[in-house]
């Protein structure tokens, strides 16, 4: 089978039911404690209106739900069902980060890694002007690129088993840059899943940007954010993390 022969994005279509068991939401608590320190930092103590772009499963926002006022908006109906399923508290939006307009303003927007999608300069400012259209003035936006180019290393690999008891799932991700001198990495999935019917194999394709972090600052800057970067370890992973922060500029006087 060609690799361009497998039909793309499936992980947010048919395949979806699998990210609660690919991704678990456990998994998400060290990092998710990172974002609420920052988050707390910036607003200060309350219940504040949050919205996340791009909410995927919702295992970010799990963590983070029983704080906050939140709102969640996704592209991908198959994976709001997910996350409206772990987090019934959360109203929950079908809509592009791209272009998505709400009547309603937030202390706070996230974007948490689905902000790789973006593949071009273009999609970044959309999502990041999306942010600025629904944050109160002094708002704050959080994101979390996958990548930079700087330190993006090609090809990588991944591999990982999870069990619920009902299901073993083992996968496999394999991303490289097949072309250095655009904004796109190519990612592709192997998963094996083990029921009492047997076993079962799929595969999956999907891209994600890859961007100079001289870029991302620029396109905040675009948007009307003050720039500003925090990194953490996180020891559950023992990788290297950075969040992006925007705070929303005053608008200018006269």
């Amino acid at each position: 089978m060609n690799a361009n022969d497998v039909p793309p994005y499936r992980l947010y279509s048919d395949l979806a039911h699998l990210w609660p068991l690919m991704s678990p939401p456990g998994e998400y608590a060290e990092e998710a404690a990172h974002w609420r320190r920052v988050l707390r930092e910036a607003l200060g103590p309350g219940r504040h209106r949050i919205l996340e772009l791009g909410v995927g499963g919702g295992h970010n926002l799990f963590h983070l739900a029983g704080d906050f006022d939140a709102t969640a908006a996704d592209i991908s109906e198959a994976m709001l069902a997910n996350s409206r399923r772990l987090n019934p508290g959360v109203a929950h939006l079908l809509g592009d980060m791209r272009t998505l307009r709400l009547d309603k303003k937030f202390d706070a927007v996230l974007i948490h890694d689905a902000i790789s999608h973006m593949l071009t300069e273009h999609d970044l400012l959309a999502a990041f002007t999306t942010a600025a259209a629904h944050l109160n003035p002094g708002g704050i936006f959080v994101t979390a690129p996958d990548n930079f180019k700087e330190t993006f290393k090609s090809p990588y690999t991944e591999c990982c088993t999870h069990s619920n008891g009902e299901m073993d799932l083992t996968y496999c991700e394999y991303g490289y840059d097949p072309d250095p001198g655009d904004t796109t990495i190519s990612l592709f999935f192997t998963f094996l899943i083990r029921t009492k019917t047997g076993l079962q194999i799929e595969h999956d394709r999907g891209f994600t940007g890859l961007f100079p972090k001289d870029t991302w600052r620029r396109l905040f800057e675009a948007a009307g954010f003050e720039f500003g970067e925090r990194r953490f370890r996180l020891k559950s992973a023992g990788v290297e993390y950075t969040l992006l922060i925007g705070r929303l500029k005053p608008p200018h006087l006269g």
